[in-house]
């Protein structure tokens, strides 16, 4: 790049920069024309287009970096976005965890009175969770019951006093199919009702 008397810059002269090699290889025969000379003016041309192009490609890179900056920031808030903002009913329906009650149901689907035994007892823990989220004062299911006001409140009831008899008389309550599925399915329009399952 070459800056002419009145001041104006003339861009790379590719014409220019072949002369000055032609008259460097010249230079190693004729003893007139300084080599050196030649080299050094060829070399400080050379440096400035290369200063040039280089602050080409820093104002270049730095805008990459920054546009990089502002669309990680972008995507950033909007993921935080999605994670905090308030889901509608449906959405949060899909994404409810059901992996707890579909266990439960399991167990009261097995062969096993053991098994429905369990299933009972943890949706009776589940019930307990439930009605503690909805407010409902109280230390345990039943004193919670006693304040609750609900349309499937009987079937909670129902549902939780067989838990009591398994409870109180272990090994030695005969559990049949039939009551144990009985029971989960009272459990179940509860859990339906407040929106769990």
């Amino acid at each position: 790049m070459e800056t002419g008397a009145n001041g104006a810059i003339h861009f790379l002269n590719v014409e220019y920069f072949f002369r000055l090699l032609y008259e460097s290889r010249l230079s190693t025969s004729n003893p007139d024309i300084d080599f050196w000379s030649a080299f050094s003016v060829w070399f400080s041309h050379a440096w400035g287009v290369l200063g040039v192009i280089s602050f080409l490609f820093a104002i270049i890179a730095f805008g990459i970096i920054v546009y990089a900056s502002v669309r990680m920031k972008q995507i950033h808030h909007h993921e935080e976005h999605e994670k905090y903002s308030t889901l509608s009913p449906e959405v949060a329906e899909k994404q409810k965890d059901h992996h707890r009650w579909a266990h439960i149901q399991a167990l009261v689907e097995s062969a096993s009175e053991s098994d429905w035994r369990q299933a009972i007892i943890e949706a009776d823990i589940m019930l307990e969770e439930v009605l503690t989220q909805a407010g409902y004062p109280g230390a345990g299911v039943g004193e919670k019951l006693k304040f609750a006001r609900f349309k499937s409140l009987d079937d909670a009831w129902e549902a939780h006093k067989l838990r009591n008899e398994i409870a109180h008389q272990g090994s030695a309550f005969h559990l049949s199919d039939k009551a144990a599925f009985q029971a989960i399915k009272r459990y179940e329009t509860v859990f339906k009702e407040f929106g769990e399952i």
